[in-house]
C-alpha cells in the first residue's frame, strides 16, 4: 500500500495496482481531491461526466466516483457502459459540464487500473491544475453520505456519432469496398468501426472483441508489438486491406499494413499529417511531443504551418493545442487529436482518417508509406525499447543519466541535449535519441528516431548504456 501521500498524477493520470493501492478508498480520495478543486474553480451545482473502461471492476469504481461528485454538490453524468475515452471526452461539451473522470488505465497491465481527469474543453488538465488537485486530495478518504438524485446514467455514444459525421465523411468509406481488421485489444473500441461503417461495401472483421480483463494472447492493450502480433496474423489470413487496432480505451490507435507489417505510431502520425495538409488542404499549427516524430517539422516546412513541441503527455499537448487553435496534435505513443473535435486523443477518429487518406489516394497502407517518403525527400526509422526497474533505484538511475555528456552517439556527433523531458539527445545528422522515465509505470524509454535505419540499434544500446542497463 502506498503511504497516504503518495497519489500522483503522472503523465496521464494516477494509476496503481488494483487491490493494492487501486482501491475504493484511494477512489473516493482522488475524487474527493477533483471535486474540491472544482468547487474552488466556482464550478459548484455544475455536471461532471464519469466514464470507465472494460478493466476489472472499473464500473465499480466509476460509480464510486459518481457518488463522491454527489456528495460534493455536483452532478455527475455516468456512462452506462463501457466508454471510448474521446466519447466521454466529447460528452464534456454535449452535456456542457465542467470536467470528467475517466477509470482507466489505458495500455498498463491488466493487474492496473487509473484514474483520470479532464477539464472543460474534454481535454487533459495543465500541470497546474494537476497540482491542485493533488494538494486536495485528503489523506484519509471521508465517510459516505447520502447524496441522491445527482447522479445520471447515460448513452454518450449518439452525440459523438452525431458530430463526428460533421468532422468525417463516413459515405465513400463505406462504398470503397474495403476490408479492415479491427483489433480492439479486449477493450472499449469493440464495434465502434463497425458501427460507424455498417450500410455499404466496405466490410469490417474484429479479434479481441469481447470483455476479458486478463487480456489473453497480449501483455497488455498497448498497440504496438508484441501485443499486436494475433491481431496482424489474423489480418492476413482474412486478406484485409488494412489492420486498425485501438488501445484499451480506444485513445490510440495502430496500424498494420496489408501484408500484416506493423507502421510505427511516427510514421501514423506523418501520414495523418500529410493527409491533412496535403489532401484534406488544410492549414494550421501542429503540437507534437518532444519523443516523436521529426517528420512533422519537415511536413511543416513544405507547407509553411508551425510546428510547436511539448513534453510528454497530453497535459502539455491539449493545452497548446487550445492556444494556438492547432491543426492536430499527437504523441510518440498513437494518440493523435484533430481540431474542430476536442482536445483529447482519439484512436476511433484516427483509423477513420487513415481509411479515409486510403480511399483518396487509393492506395494500400504499403503505398502511402512510399508516398509520404517520396514527399518527405527521405524515410525515416524509428524505434523503442522500455526497460523495467526497480522504483528503488530510480534517484540512482536519473543522477547517472543527468551526469552523462556523451560527445558522440553511435559515432554521430551530439549537437545539443534537450532536458524539457528527460534527456534527448539531437544528433548532427538530425537523427535524435530520447532516454525518459514513465510517468506512470516504473519503466526507462529509451526512443530514437534516423534517416539511417543501420543507426537505430546502436542509437538505442548507446541509450542503455548511458542508463546503465547494457
Amino acid at each position: 500500500m502506498q503511504p497516504d501521500d503518495s497519489i500522483r498524477f503522472g503523465t496521464d493520470g494516477w494509476r496503481g495496482r488494483i487491490g493494492d493501492d487501486y482501491t475504493f478508498a484511494n477512489v473516493r480520495r482522488c475524487t474527493q481531491g477533483f471535486a474540491r478543486y472544482l468547487l474552488e474553480c466556482g464550478y459548484a451545482g455544475k455536471s461532471v461526466v464519469v466514464g470507465y473502461d472494460q478493466r476489472f471492476a472499473s464500473e465499480h469504481f466509476a460509480a464510486t466516483a459518481a457518488q463522491v461528485l454527489a456528495e460534493h454538490g455536483l452532478n455527475a453524468w455516468l456512462t452506462d457502459g463501457a466508454t471510448p475515452t474521446p466519447v466521454i471526452a466529447y460528452a464534456v461539451l454535449e452535456k456542457q459540464a465542467v470536467g470528467a473522470i475517466n477509470i482507466t488505465a489505458s495500455h498498463n497491465p491488466p493487474q492496473d487500473n487509473g484514474f483520470k481527469v479532464r477539464d472543460h474543453t474534454g481535454g487533459a488538465v495543465p500541470p497546474a491544475g494537476l497540482a491542485r488537485i493533488e494538494a486536495n486530495i485528503p489523506a484519509a478518504a471521508a465517510p459516505a453520505q447520502a447524496a441522491t438524485g445527482r447522479v445520471q446514467k447515460f448513452d454518450a455514444a449518439p452525440a459523438y456519432i452525431h458530430h463526428l459525421r460533421d468532422v468525417i465523411d463516413l459515405e465513400p468509406i463505406k462504398r470503397a469496398g474495403l476490408r479492415v481488421m479491427v483489433d480492439s485489444m479486449w477493450g472499449n473500441g469493440a464495434g465502434w468501426f463497425a458501427r460507424l461503417l455498417a450500410g455499404g461495401s466496405t466490410t469490417v472483421l474484429e479479434v479481441h472483441n469481447q470483455r476479458n480483463p486478463v487480456f489473453p494472447e497480449m501483455s497488455r492493450p498497448e498497440p504496438i508489438p508484441p501485443n499486436i502480433d494475433v491481431g496482424l496474423r489474423a489480418a492476413v489470413a482474412q486478406g484485409v486491406d488494412v489492420c486498425l487496432i485501438t488501445d484499451g480505451d480506444a485513445d490510440r490507435v495502430g496500424v498494420g499494413d496489408e501484408h500484416g507489417v506493423f507502421i510505427n505510431q511516427l510514421r501514423v502520425y506523418a501520414l495523418l499529417a500529410y493527409h491533412m495538409l496535403e489532401v484534406r488542404g488544410e492549414r494550421g499549427p501542429i503540437v507534437r511531443t518532444l519523443s516523436t516524430t521529426t517528420m512533422l517539422d519537415r511536413l511543416g516546412e513544405l507547407y509553411g504551418v508551425p510546428v510547436h513541441e511539448t513534453g510528454v503527455g497530453f497535459k502539455y499537448v491539449a493545452p497548446k493545442m487550445t492556444a494556438t487553435n492547432a491543426l492536430m496534435g499527437g504523441e510518440e505513443s498513437g494518440g493523435f487529436a484533430f481540431r474542430n473535435h476536442v482536445p483529447e486523443r482519439d484512436g476511433i477518429l484516427a483509423g477513420l482518417f487513415i481509411l479515409e487518406l486510403m480511399c483518396r489516394l487509393r492506395q494500400k497502407p504499403s503505398q502511402l508509406l512510399e508516398t509520404l517518403f517520396e514527399r518527405l525527400g527521405a524515410r525515416y526509422f524509428y524505434d523503442r525499447i522500455d526497460s523495467d526497474f526497480p522504483a528503488a533505484h530510480r534517484a540512482e538511475t536519473r543522477a547517472r543519466v543527468a551526469a552523462a555528456l556523451p560527445a558522440h552517439i553511435a559515432g554521430l556527433p551530439v549537437t545539443r541535449i534537450d532536458k524539457t523531458d528527460g534527456y534527448k539527445y539531437c544528433l548532427q545528422d538530425g537523427s535524435w535519441l530520447l532516454i525518459r522515465f514513465s510517468g506512470t509505470e516504473p519503466i526507462i524509454r529509451v526512443y530514437c528516431e534516423t534517416t539511417t535505419a543501420p543507426n537505430v540499434q546502436p542509437m538505442l544500446q548507446a541509450g542503455l548504456q548511458i542508463a546503465g542497463l547494457a
